[in-house]
């Protein structure tokens, strides 16, 4: 891979990576803000929510083989 090719890697991992930590959140704020509504399903909401936000932060932290 050229030197251009790496940035564009990372760049990509690092946008993706900011997009999902920001919809995590906002599911999992949503998620809270709305248990009543939601009623049984806020355990499956919650879960997802956060297995989103995971793999955004750890897009976020890991860093691409060079």
């Amino acid at each position: 891979m050229s030197e251009g090719d790496t940035f564009w890697i990372s760049f990509s991992e690092k946008f993706f990576g900011l997009l999902l930590t920001i919809v995590g959140a906002l599911l999992l704020y949503f998620t809270i803000s709305s248990t009543t509504a939601l009623a049984g399903f806020t355990v499956l909401f919650g879960f997802l929510s956060v297995v989103l936000l995971a793999i955004g932060l750890f897009l976020l932290l890991v860093k691409p083989p060079e």
